[in-house]
């Protein structure tokens, strides 16, 4: 019998946790020639999250557990969860049920057929219209400075097959940008669409910084267009600062007693080349930090126990 291995990091979902094993368990219940795995990372969760896996893990052998000695992010612990499964294919659904479980028979059906990757696209969410529409424009934003084509709405959701991890173990990134890896990697992927149900319990994890660290990863990692940019703005502005100069000079020498330079040209070019600067600046700090982030190669996260391993 073939293995199946859900996948599912939490931090701080103990309303959430028991409904999302029970949807599981009977998705899996309707598939008796599959038998599962379901692996829950938990990130350090500061409330009952871990004593209630703890209950469910007692009562069922298929329910696994790693538990992080502290918060190590949302990018670097599912990663990590995924690298544990040891199922012929593995599936990564979140915590808060906003990824649907039975999605996971459709999943199961498309790499029965030979698709090496089944991902989930979003087509439409019942999530906030503003947050989704700006989600909606990073991936398309992602999608052309990227030098690989990145699968548009997709958060991770979906089913991988097992040589799809191992390849992932071989590539040994300590701060991955998982979506960018899968596309990179370069098996044909068969997407399915659905609508994400809006979270019932709990609040989102996320934040401003957590969404533009992801983002920010997405770029550094699979575009170079951001240097380029800089280097060929750079060229432009300083040919239009040459330009503008030379005309302040006709002017003066034509209209002597007349032609005043003024400080509001001044203050106005200082503030905007400084603007300038400061933001290419950051970007490249953006990249600097990447780099830092790979020489360091620190683990994904460290574990304070297993549990049913």
């Amino acid at each position: 019998m073939k293995t199946i291995s859900i996948v599912t990091p939490c931090y701080n979902e103990e309303e959430n946790v028991l409904e999302l094993y029970t949807q599981v368990k009977a998705v899996f219940a309707e598939m008796p020639e599959y038998t599962y795995e379901h692996i829950f990372i938990d990130n350090a969760s500061k409330d009952k999250t871990v004593t209630i896996l703890k209950a469910i893990a007692e009562n069922d052998s298929n329910t696994k557990i790693i538990v992080n000695s502290r918060n190590f992010g949302h990018i670097r612990s599912p990663y990590h969860a995924l690298l544990q499964a040891k199922g012929d294919a593995v599936i990564l659904l979140v915590a808060d049920l906003q990824d649907p479980p039975t999605m996971i028979r459709d999943f199961v059906a498309k790499w029965e057929e030979g698709y090496k990757v089944v991902l989930g696209v979003k087509t439409q969410s019942h999530e906030s219209p503003v947050m989704f529409a700006i989600r909606k424009m990073y991936y398309n934003f992602i999608n052309r400075v990227s030098e690989i084509e990145l699968t548009k709405n997709n958060t991770g959701f979906g089913l991988y097959d097992q040589q799809v991890i191992q390849i992932l173990k071989e590539i040994d990134d300590p701060y991955p940008y998982f979506r960018g890896l899968i596309s990179d990697i370069g098996f044909e992927s068969y997407k399915i669409e659905y609508t994400q149900p809006a979270r019932k319990r709990g609040i989102t994890k996320n934040n401003f910084y957590t969404l533009y660290d992801i983002a920010m990863l997405g770029i550094t990692n699979h575009s170079k267009i951001p240097l380029r940019l800089a280097a060929m703005l750079g060229f432009g502005m300083s040919a239009l600062s040459l330009l503008v100069a030379l005309g302040y000079l006709l002017a003066k020498l034509i209209f002597w007693n007349y032609f005043s330079l003024g400080t509001a040209p001044l203050i106005i070019g200082l503030f905007l080349f400084s603007s300038v600067q400061l933001f290419f600046i950051g970007i490249l700090g953006e990249y600097i930090g990447s780099i830092h982030t790979q020489v360091l190669k620190r683990p994904l996260v460290v574990e304070k126990e297993r549990i049913n391993f």
